[in-house]
């Protein structure tokens, strides 16, 4: 495999994605209101209750607003992902990239790393506000800096791109075999709602996100990201593509 044929792969979709401008700005405004939505809601509970009263307890609460970067980790990278396919499929400019000496493999590989930079990118960025704030609403309460800490390092460098490459393996293997962005989109949408049923599980106590969760959960995505690769290679034929997509 050629690094260097992925990479032009990748920024060629780069400035695709820059021309796109609903998901550009969906990519930046999702983690940034993560970064300012949740210390928000911290800043109102104090404004009601006094300043203070973000106390030990509410620790367990604070991991679980920062799983929501893994759900959007899982979520954004599909607009760029299956545009990137079926869009340029649509668009008749597949057609010439497929034509190329490049091997399958690079291609989806550039296609893959233009799909997982911006939103993690994002995600990284806008993580440095959140602990900040975060840290300015909870210090008066809890006595120290809540953040950095071993398990938002879990999932910022861990958990949240090994589920956002899932979500980009599952777009390539699915535009694989559709001709519309919009039915890929509703069909990879759903992978928003398992990541949103262990938020929810993490709010009522029934899974704590400790490291070692954690670390086992990154192990699960790793091997259905081992396995999803495989499967895109094998699934994505050019051939069929180059003469059944009309």
């Amino acid at each position: 495999m050629d690094l260097q044929n992925a990479w032009s792969v990748a920024s060629k979709d780069f400035e695709i994605f820059k021309r796109r401008k609903g998901v550009l700005y969906a990519t930046i405004a999702f983690p940034l209101g993560i970064a300012l939505g949740f210390p928000g809601v911290l800043v109102a509970i104090e404004s009601v209750a006094g300043t203070g009263t973000i106390s030990a307890s509410v620790a367990p609460f604070l991991n679980a607003f920062s799983f929501w970067y893994v759900i959007g980790a899982a979520s954004l990278p599909t607009g760029i992902a299956s545009y990137s396919i079926v869009g340029e499929k649509i668009q008749k400019s597949l057609e010439p990239l497929l034509a190329t000496p490049m091997t399958d493999s690079e291609i989806l590989l550039g296609k893959s790393i233009a799909a997982f930079v911006p939103p993690i990118a994002a995600i990284w960025a806008s993580s440095v506000v959140f602990m900040v704030m975060i840290d300015l609403v909870t210090h008066a309460g809890l006595g120290y800096l809540y953040y950095p800490n071993w398990s938002f390092g879990v999932i910022l460098l861990v958990l949240a791109p090994l589920a956002s490459i899932l979500s980009i393996e599952l777009t390539v293997i699915l535009s694989a075999r559709a001709n519309d962005v919009r039915s890929v989109q509703q069909f990879t949408g759903v992978m928003f709602f398992p990541f949103l049923i262990i938020y929810v599980m993490t709010e009522i106590g029934v899974i704590q996100l400790t490291i070692i969760n954690l670390l086992i959960m990154s192990g699960i995505f790793l091997v259905v990201d081992l396995l999803l690769f495989y499967l895109s290679i094998a699934t994505f034929k050019r051939e069929e593509i180059l003469t059944k997509w009309r």
